[in-house]
């Protein structure tokens, strides 16, 4: 018969000022197999949890249920302190009296009333419970980082300095991500290349971390301490180990292209690097429009190369490792304004162009070495016009969140246009000025001082006459409509998850939220963490944020890593998903619904009337079950419990509130 000690908390006056903390007391000394009912001031102070010890011993208590606040607060304290008694650790409940009940109640005589029954309902539920053991899982101490932008690349080297091992996924040919395409950064206007590459090599030459260009993640499986993942990379036509990077190749090629790098605005060929500075700092051939590639003709780069580093058979590469912590840096994209502003031309003119396209147009590596001119002649801009929030802040075209970075970006983006071009008129229309960030405000402030007219309001239309495009708005302060001709028009455009995020998102279990960014343990408390164990989030993929915030974020992951591999084990969670063989028919519902991939069906034998029959049941593994419940809920024949909150317990808290 089991043996429960009940201890009422007053939790100074939180509890006690909205219930009767003794008269609660009294009653559940009249509850079945209570053998011990107390009050206490703080339970959780040292002196509560001696208390609690002793009673234990001189009353012979075998389990024991705590009437205080959330268990999300203190429940891992009690149980720490019951593991120091003869009692299992998981023989406990928390009756939450102070979230549930007193914060929620401004009447004492209702407030005692909910306590009793949410007593009534923890002591019939304590009675039912059982000894619960986790299991040590060993810790592979080697980290795989996915995306090699700026927070990819802090979280790889923190890691790397830490001691571990390293693989940095990029899916681009080089690392750098965005922010190694823009020219300047806010509010220091330090040049962006000048602080990310030197990043870069230092990434590219740490013993600790392993670089892999042109990859993906392609499947993953396993769980924390222990992820087995598979990598493709894809094929690079070049063979490494012999390559210089000395650029002979790329000089010969007689096939240009657009530059994706440049934003459309520039032309590589077909055998390059990104850029100068790119890591690695080795050439790529583009499959799709290399001659040698698709029509078997030319081949120049083959016969120049001095060291015969080109490798037209190659093929894409695939490996599997495993890893013990994943770190998700996969980034942003900017929102495909074109499709859906076709009041803003729709991308049919060529002197609308996006934020982006504007920092190569300045910047002095870019395709005009740093001039400013419209992409259609040529001519340098005598009036610019920036629109803010494109796409951002507007639900009905694009997404109803601010991307936090666009003030700042139009701030800086009309300081650049007035400093290369001091006789010339920028007007940049404005919904709000948001400047949240060290010297930001400063910052919005001077460009208005270099001359930059800032319009309160949307642009409705913009359209091309006589050669300039008119941008039709209004300033809301004023009141009145606004016509403005413009040489060039720059839309900052909202940032928006990436592409692969969906893909991923679903591969690690980790959720999205309304606007399909990852989502985070707890906005507040585990902002880096996920709820799949031992994978972090850094930067972009988790919500709009500037550089600052994605390198304080990376290196954020990075520590939880580190803490991670200082482990040589871990303690699986005991309160996870079970499954009862007799009642399985392996129907499959649980492998759909368990949202972090913890189930699987396996194929077993049984002797059935003397007879030997093979069927299928679930099996659940305990490193990847998070104990969610899910599948408790959608097993037909009842088959899937989960332990520490069983269907009898529950049913026991059900029959205790209806009954007593």
């Amino acid at each position: 018969m089991s043996r429960i000690g009940v201890i009422v908390c007053h939790c100074g006056s939180n509890i006690a000022a909205t219930v009767d903390v003794e008269q609660v007391v009294q009653v559940a000394k009249t509850l079945p197999h209570v053998a011990y009912a107390a009050d206490n001031k703080y339970t959780c102070s040292d002196q509560g949890q001696q208390a609690i010890k002793e009673a234990i011993v001189e009353h012979r208590l075998d389990r024991i249920v705590i009437g205080s606040c959330s268990p999300r607060m203190h429940e891992l304290t009690f149980r720490k302190m019951l593991s120091q008694t003869d009692i299992n650790p998981y023989m406990l409940e928390i009756a939450n009296l102070r979230e549930q009940c007193s914060w929620v109640h401004k009447n004492k005589a209702e407030g005692t009333a909910k306590a009793i029954d949410l007593i009534k309902m923890a002591v019939a539920k304590c009675d039912r419970d059982q000894p619960l053991f986790t299991m040590s899982i060993p810790v592979n101490k080697r980290a795989l980082v996915i995306g090699g932008g700026i927070a990819g690349m802090q979280a790889a080297l923190d890691i790397a300095d830490a001691g571990y091992p390293v693989t940095l996924v990029e899916k681009e040919p080089s690392l750098g991500g965005k922010m190694v395409m823009l020219d300047k950064t806010f509010p220091t206007m330090d040049c962006s290349a000048c602080i990310c590459t030197p990043k870069m090599a230092d990434v590219g030459s740490h013993p600790n971390i392993t670089v892999k260009s042109l990859a993906e993640v392609e499947q993953i499986s396993g769980y924390v301490g222990n992820f087995e993942v598979t990598i493709r990379e894809r094929a690079k036509y070049i063979d490494y180990s012999l390559c210089t990077g000395c650029g002979l190749c790329e000089t010969k090629c007689p096939t240009k292209t657009p530059s994706s790098f440049e934003q459309g605005l520039g032309l590589r060929k077909a055998i390059y690097k990104p850029f100068a500075q790119a890591v690695p700092g080795k050439p790529t051939i583009d499959a799709e429009h290399c001659r040698k590639l698709t029509t078997g003709k030319c081949g120049v780069c083959e016969k120049v190369c001095p060291l015969g580093a080109i490798r037209y058979d190659d093929t894409d590469k695939v490996t599997a490792e495993t890893y013990g912590a994943i770190v998700v840096a996969i980034g942003y994209q900017l929102i495909d304004w074109g499709s859906i502003y076709g009041e803003y031309g729709g991308g049919r003119y060529a002197d609308v162009i996006s934020g982006l396209q504007f920092e190569r147009l300045v910047n002095a590596s870019g395709p005009t070495e740093g001039h400013v001119v419209r992409p259609s002649d040529g001519q340098e801009p005598k009036s610019v016009v920036i629109v803010k929030c494109v796409g951002s802040r507007d639900p009905e075209h694009g997404r109803s969140y601010c991307s936090r970075a666009c003030c700042m970006y139009g701030a800086k983006h009309a300081h650049q246009y007035l400093d290369k071009v001091p006789d010339g008129r920028c007007y940049v229309f404005y919904m709000d000025v948001r400047t949240p960030g060290k010297g930001y405000d400063e910052f919005y402030m001077n460009t208005q001082h270099d001359g930059a007219l800032y319009l309160r309001g949307r642009v409705s239309k913009i359209y091309q006459q006589n050669g300039k495009l008119i941008c039709q708005g209004e300033d809301t302060l004023s009141g009145q409509q606004v016509t403005v001709e413009a040489d060039m028009v720059v839309l900052e455009t909202a940032m928006v998850p990436a592409n692969d995020a969906d893909r991923l998102g679903s591969m690690l279990g980790i959720t999205r939220d309304k606007d399909l960014w990852l989502s985070e343990a707890h906005p507040k408390l585990r902002p880096v963490e996920t709820n799949s164990a031992g994978i972090y989030l850094a930067g972009t993929c988790q919500g709009p944020k500037d550089i600052p915030d994605s390198v304080a974020q990376a290196s954020a992951a990075a520590m939880k890593v580190a803490v991670l591999f200082a482990h040589d084990e871990l303690e699986s969670n005991a309160m996870i998903a079970s499954s009862d063989v007799a009642l399985c028919n392996g129907c499959g519902a649980c492998v759909s619904i368990c949202p972090y991939s913890a189930i699987t069906l396996e194929e077993i034998t049984l002797r059935e009337n003397s007879k030997k029959v093979t069927r299928r049941i679930s099996k659940v593994n305990p490193g990847l079950c998070q104990g969610c419940g899910a599948c408790t809920v959608a097993c037909r024949p009842g088959a899937m419990d989960l332990r520490g909150f069983s269907d009898e317990q529950i049913m026991r808290e059900v029959d205790a509130l209806c009954q007593w």
